[in-house]
């Protein structure tokens, strides 16, 4: 008998076990990715090793990772947006399908649909338009008698209200990045706000934060890494109190990068396995939790 769950792996890597199947969005398994270097403990094989399915949301090195897709088993299915799946190919991913807006997959008792992300499409954009183009997507699985939104990288538009209006169980919500800035296409901590206002999950779990900087750029002089480390902490936190000044009654989990998330919205258990105590539960329209783990306290690598 399977039971759904949830773990953050960091970045926009979530652990899914939802119609009997093990699914990882947007895998990033190993130290360094180009420039960036996880600032976070690394992960363990037993992740990720088990996975059946993958879905890539758009083909940024930060998103679609062929070294991190070579460590999966040769048969998992990988699955990426219209256009990519020769180029992954090419990269020794033997298992590799396509999907575009609007399409579905099934998995054993999974479905997986595939929908808008306001995000580039081309995997050095958006300011290069050379390599390959396809479009960024998010993806709604629905099993166990649950609706889980993993928004891959995405701004706000118009169809969101559509997600909103299916009943979600949980939405995977990005609220930063990995620099000191963000680009076009992407939520800060207030747009994952109002992203909450029309999605109006039962559960909101921030993610794409606190795991990728660049090498270097936490220890950075005239408190460029301060900066940094802050904005690898606080961004959850600050969106976690703008759901709660808009209004929101989502709750909202917020957890380290390896933690597990209680689909339920439960109180975690705060002897989780990672370094220390951090995962937080609030919720939204009763009182903010304010402490070790709050607004403001820094990174600590």
């Amino acid at each position: 008998m399977h039971h759904p769950a949830l773990r953050f792996l960091g970045h926009s890597t979530t652990r899914l076990e939802l119609g009997g199947r093990v699914v990882l969005t947007d895998p990033v398994l190993t130290p360094r990715v180009s420039l960036l270097r996880r600032v976070v403990p690394p992960l363990r094989a037993e992740d990720w090793a088990d996975a059946d399915l993958v879905l890539i949301s758009h083909l940024h090195g930060d998103h679609l990772h062929p070294p991190s897709l070579r460590l999966l088993r040769p048969d998992t299915r990988v699955v990426v947006p219209r256009g990519a799946a020769e180029w992954v190919r090419r990269r020794g991913v033997r298992r590799v399908e396509e999907i575009d807006v609007g399409q579905e997959i099934r998995e054993g008792g999974l479905r997986v649909t595939a929908v808008p992300a306001a995000h580039s499409g081309h995997r050095w954009g958006p300011r290069s338009t050379r390599g390959p183009q396809s479009p960024a997507l998010g993806h709604v699985l629905e099993a166990d008698g649950l609706r889980v939104y993993a928004a891959g990288d995405t701004d706000l538009f118009d169809g969101m209200a559509d997600l909103g209006a299916l009943g979600l169980d949980v939405a995977l919500l990005p609220v930063w990045g990995w620099g000191p800035n963000l680009g076009p296409g992407h939520l800060d901590p207030e747009r994952a706000a109002e992203a909450v206002d029309v999605l109006r999950p039962r559960l909101a779990v921030p993610v794409h934060w606190g795991t990728l900087a660049v090498a270097g750029l936490t220890r950075a002089p005239a408190g460029h890494g301060a900066r940094m480390r802050a904005l690898l902490h606080d961004p959850p936190h600050r969106f976690a109190v703008a759901a709660r000044k808009r209004g929101s009654t989502s709750t909202i989990t917020i957890a380290r990068p390896g933690q597990d998330v209680p689909l339920d919205g439960t109180a975690p258990d705060p002897g989780d396995r990672t370094n220390g105590p951090f995962l937080r539960t609030y919720r939204t329209n009763g009182p903010f939790v304010q402490g070790d783990g709050g607004p403001g306290e820094g990174h600590r690598e």
